[in-house]
């Protein structure tokens, strides 16, 4: 693979509000693409992070602008909004840890992130992202897109491919978000074919497709062009494949689960993170369920950053 050292990450970021009690709630910032992007960042600092979105022009967006900076990540691609501001989830977890969700968004900015682009952005974007970028990009971030927005965000995708670009997408299906099955169908079909890695998690397909076996999904995955498919199932092993075969790995699983919110996020920004600075697939997925692991032990989308330096301090060989 060919060393590729800046990735550019495409989502909503939202103002996250979780229950420390009764009666309170603490404020932070996340979304699963930006969850993605914080954590290899964290891990391999070496690397250059970039997120792509849209804020409002307010306090709240001031702060999480800042919150950003902080986690070392870029902010030259992220448009500002006049009229539209960041959009607000409250998570709420059962007594195992799994969680739901509750949603304001309608009027987010990020809705219109391409569009918010000003003509200096989206060269930026073409300039440093193409020939040694990669893009990475959810089931999410096409969900939030007005329609005339995603005519939008596939031209700028395939701009970036022909210069070069390596595209890695996760499906992330969350059928609430998308106006029907059949318009989702085709808009994760658009990104199957324009994408060169592949993330998705069986419960993917099993929604949009009604495929629950391994051997099924990866089947309808050879249709496409992928020159790797990580294939994950929660606690179950991971699947691996590409040019040089197909790998299982058995993950370990947590046994004080709090919240797990953004484990996913966090395999994948370990993972692509791993194997941006040449592990194996192997290492990658260890090093991904391991800070998964501990991601689901602590409660919000994002661990505090001194907590994961101690854990990554400990990861495994």
């Amino acid at each position: 693979m060919k060393n590729k050292t800046d990735v550019l990450f495409v989502g909503e970021a939202m103002l996250e509000l979780v229950n420390t009690s009764k009666n309170m709630l603490a404020k932070s910032f996340a979304g699963d693409v930006y969850n993605t992007g914080v954590y290899m960042k964290r891990a391999f600092p070496e690397l250059n992070a970039s997120l792509m979105t849209a804020i409002g022009n307010d306090s709240l967006s001031n702060e999480f602008l800042q919150k950003i900076k902080d986690e070392k990540l870029s902010t030259q691609a992220i448009g500002i909004s006049d009229r539209r501001h960041l959009g607000t989830y409250m998570v709420v977890n059962d007594e195992t840890g799994e969680r739901s969700f509750i949603y304001w968004r309608s009027d987010s900015a990020a809705k219109s992130m391409v569009s918010t682009l000003s003509s200096e952005q989206s060269s930026y974007i073409q300039t440093t992202f193409g020939e040694q970028g990669v893009v990475f990009f959810s089931g999410i971030t096409l969900a939030i897109l007005r329609s005339s927005e995603r005519e939008q965000f596939w031209a700028l995708l395939e701009r970036l491919q022909n210069a070069g670009a390596l595209i890695v997408y996760d499906p992330n299906y969350r059928p609430a978000l998308w106006e029907s099955v059949e318009v989702a169908k085709q808009e994760m079909e658009k990104a199957f074919v324009v994408s060169d890695w592949l993330m998705p998690g069986v419960d993917d397909f099993k929604t949009l497709y009604g495929m629950s076996k391994v051997s099924e999904c990866l089947e309808f995955c050879e249709k496409f062009d992928f020159t790797e498919v990580v294939l994950k199932q929660g606690e179950k092993s991971v699947h691996v494949v590409n040019r040089d075969g197909h790998f299982e790995f058995e993950i370990v699983k947590s046994n004080n689960v709090v919240d797990t919110t953004s484990a996913g996020d966090a395999f994948n920004g370990i993972y692509l993170g791993a194997r941006l600075t040449q592990a194996s697939p192997k290492t990658a997925t260890k090093l991904a369920n391991y800070a998964a692991s501990k991601v689901i032990e602590t409660p919000g989308a994002i661990m505090p950053s001194a907590l994961f330096e101690k854990h990554w301090a400990n990861k495994p060989n």
